[in-house]
C-alpha cells in the first residue's frame, strides 16, 4: 500500500504511455456507503448523518461506519448501518451487500471479496 498525504491510495491502472491510475481508500468507503443508503430500509450509515443533511455537513462525513482494506486490488468491506424500523434485516442486508459489491466493482474496478454488515441501530421514526 502507497501513503500519500496521509491516506491509502492503491492503483487502478498503469500505463507507460498515458500515466497511473490511483484512488484512495477513502474514495472506495464512499461509494460503499452511498451505495448503502440507496437500499430502501437503509437509515443511514452508523455515526453520520441522513442523505438530506449531506449537503450541509459535507460529504466528508458519509464514510463514516465504512471500513475498507484492500489487499492486491481485492476489497474487504465492513459497514455499520442504522436500520428502519419495520423492514427485514437479512433480506435488506442482502440487498445492501449487492448492491455494494456490484457499485465498488463497476466503479473501480477492484475485486470485492467480502461486504460485512453490522447493524448498529434501529430508527423508529414518529412519521410511521
Amino acid at each position: 500500500m502507497e501513503q500519500e498525504m496521509g491516506k491509502n491510495t492503491f492503483e487502478l491502472q498503469e500505463d507507460d504511455k498515458l500515466g497511473s491510475v490511483k484512488i484512495a481508500d477513502d474514495v472506495v468507503a464512499m461509494i460503499a456507503a452511498l451505495a448503502a443508503t440507496e437500499v430502501e430500509g437503509v437509515a443511514a450509515m452508523s455515526g453520520n448523518v441522513t442523505n438530506e443533511l449531506l449537503s450541509r455537513v459535507g460529504v466528508k462525513n458519509m464514510a463514516k461506519g465504512v471500513r475498507v482494506e484492500v489487499v492486491s486490488k481485492k476489497v474487504k468491506i465492513d459497514l455499520a448501518i442504522m436500520m428502519e424500523y419495520g423492514y427485514n434485516i437479512p433480506a435488506t442486508c442482502q440487498r445492501v451487500q449487492t448492491r455494494v459489491k456490484n457499485a465498488v466493482e463497476n466503479m473501480t474496478g477492484l475485486d470485492v471479496t467480502d461486504v460485512n454488515i453490522r447493524i448498529a441501530g434501529v430508527n423508529v421514526s414518529k412519521d410511521k
